[in-house]
């Protein structure tokens, strides 16, 4: 089983023209809009500057395939001086009542343009005091929560995971199980035998408020098993129902450093339970916008949206473009449910 590019990919690019995203747009969340039959893309926007800095832009799509921008504008920027202050990067999207619930990775201190290496060395460590939390002195990445009714005005509540940790690939269930607010993510220091894995990979927690989260225990999800999963993997998609569990994507990080894809589903009443998971990857960097980027070798989904039986994936292409691929969705669960846990 395979996901099916589309011929018209890349379907978002930089814009030359928009300071904010000239450099690169990639990673996008998505969600569908059954009122007005529309797709909408919150994608991640990068600068040229040598700050490397990213905010939020939307699109809008009539067939999930031909989007426009709403706008010249970012419609979240980093703010002025909080914990998101240099950066926001990979939104997803989930929609409890009236409320959009995006989780977000960020950082404190701008990055730099980390695919040049004497660059990387310069903002791997910011100019702090040896006192500063660890977080700060090694500017690790942790993930917010931002909230909206509309895409134009924003609360930021704060953030969902652990601020001493690098703790990403942050994914929200869309609604609470038995009580709970669900979480994955991906702490990048939870490796070793007091952690029974020896790569970076994803982790479950449940707390009874989302800002109780980062406090909250975890436990294993899922970590690499199959020969195309090696180093680090993560979750990418917030999870979908589905009459046999909670249907959502991951990926793994191939001894060639490339990104590949793999699908999970999970317990509807246990989601910490893994029911069953694809042994072989559904996508794999092939066409050059995912070869031949910033980050080379990479297909990096945020979001995913169902319309008509078909499963729409957006897709970050080599850390520069947005994609999409897709397939029958009900084709995608029976190979899924054929596979082991």
């Amino acid at each position: 089983m395979r996901l099916e590019r589309f011929p018209g990919n890349p379907i978002l690019g930089p814009h030359p023209e928009h300071p904010w995203e000239d450099l690169a747009v990639f990673n996008p969340a998505a969600w569908y809009d059954t009122e007005r039959e529309e797709v909408l893309l919150l994608y991640r926007a990068a600068e040229s500057h040598p700050d490397y800095r990213c905010y939020f832009g939307l699109a809008t799509s009539r067939d999930g395939l031909h989007f426009q921008r709403v706008g010249d504008q970012p419609v979240l920027s980093p703010s002025v001086e909080g914990f998101d202050g240099a950066t926001i990067q990979d939104p997803r999207i989930i929609k409890m009542g009236d409320w959009f619930y995006v989780t977000y990775a960020c950082r404190h201190y701008p990055f730099g343009q980390f695919w040049i290496p004497e660059v990387r060395q310069r903002y791997v460590t910011p100019d702090c005091p040896p006192e500063f939390p660890r977080y700060l002195r090694t500017n690790a990445t942790l993930t917010g929560l931002a909230m909206t009714r509309d895409f134009r005005t924003w609360i930021r509540a704060g953030w969902l995971t652990d601020p001493l940790l690098d703790d990403r690939d942050a994914i929200l269930f869309p609604e609470r199980i038995a009580g709970k607010y669900v979480l994955i993510h991906r702490p990048l220091e939870w490796v070793g035998p007091d952690y029974g894995t020896q790569e970076a990979c994803a982790w479950i927690s449940s707390a009874d408020d989302l800002l109780g989260l980062p406090q909250a225990p975890s436990r294993l999800l899922i970590k690499n098993k199959y020969p195309w999963e090696v180093y680090k993997l993560g979750v990418n998609t917030p999870p979908i129902r589905t009459p046999h569990g909670w249907f959502t994507l991951y990926h793994a990080v191939g001894r060639d450093r490339h990104y590949r894809l793999g699908a999970l589903l999970l317990d509807l009443e246990d989601p910490g339970r893994v029911l069953h998971r694809t042994p072989d990857w559904l996508m794999e960097p092939e066409a050059d916008y995912e070869l031949d980027g910033y980050y080379r070798g990479v297909c990096f989904p945020c979001g995913t949206v169902v319309r008509d039986g078909t499963l729409f994936v957006y897709y970050g292409g080599g850390d520069k473009y947005c994609a999409v691929a897709t397939c029958s969705f009900a084709a995608l669960l029976d190979h899924l449910r054929a596979c082991p846990a």
